[in-house]
């Protein structure tokens, strides 16, 4: 069973710098199994291992499934420190996996391979949330009423567009 839908009207809270990773890959041969089966297990070895040891700084993710053929997954993480301590530390599953994506890669495969690093300072996220359990940010911070960040859009972004000309 899953989480408790809230009813309310929600927000996350983004009051630190988020730094959001989108990495996917996309299956070009279906029939190549010995080309993606590989890469594909390879992810939730790293989110089990993200998940279980917190202090490497990812907050939280969500997986996508697109059109059967693309796999997508969004990762929330505490800073760009944390996330690239994570890629080079010779004892986490990611250098490994990087490692064999790579050679794979080299050795002609055509698995399709992405990914986007998106900084975010603090108070510049903006999410609402209603009849939805924790989802997404919300899932990787904490879920709060909308009204303690504003009712609008413009006063929830209020500190990403900077200070008046006052202070």
């Amino acid at each position: 069973m899953g989480a408790k839908v809230v009813r309310e009207r929600m927000t996350a809270r983004a009051d630190e710098e988020i730094v959001m990773f989108l990495v996917g890959m996309r299956i070009t041969r279906f029939w190549r199994v010995d080309e993606w089966l590989p890469v594909l297990l390879a992810m939730p070895r790293m989110l089990r291992e993200l998940s279980r040891e917190r202090a490497r700084g990812m907050l939280g993710y969500r997986l996508y499934l697109g059109f059967a053929r693309e796999l997508t997954v969004v990762q929330y993480w505490s800073g760009v420190e944390p996330l690239l301590a994570y890629a080079t530390a010779a004892d986490a599953a990611h250098r490994p996996a990087w490692a064999e994506l790579n050679r794979r890669l080299r050795a002609g495969s055509r698995i399709g391979f992405w990914h986007e690093t998106f900084v975010v300072p603090a108070g510049s996220a903006e999410a609402i949330y209603r009849n939805m359990p924790p989802s997404g940010l919300a899932a990787a911070t904490e879920l709060i009423p909308a009204g303690a960040r504003g009712e609008r859009l413009a006063e929830r972004l209020r500190p990403a567009r900077g200070a008046s000309a006052d202070g």
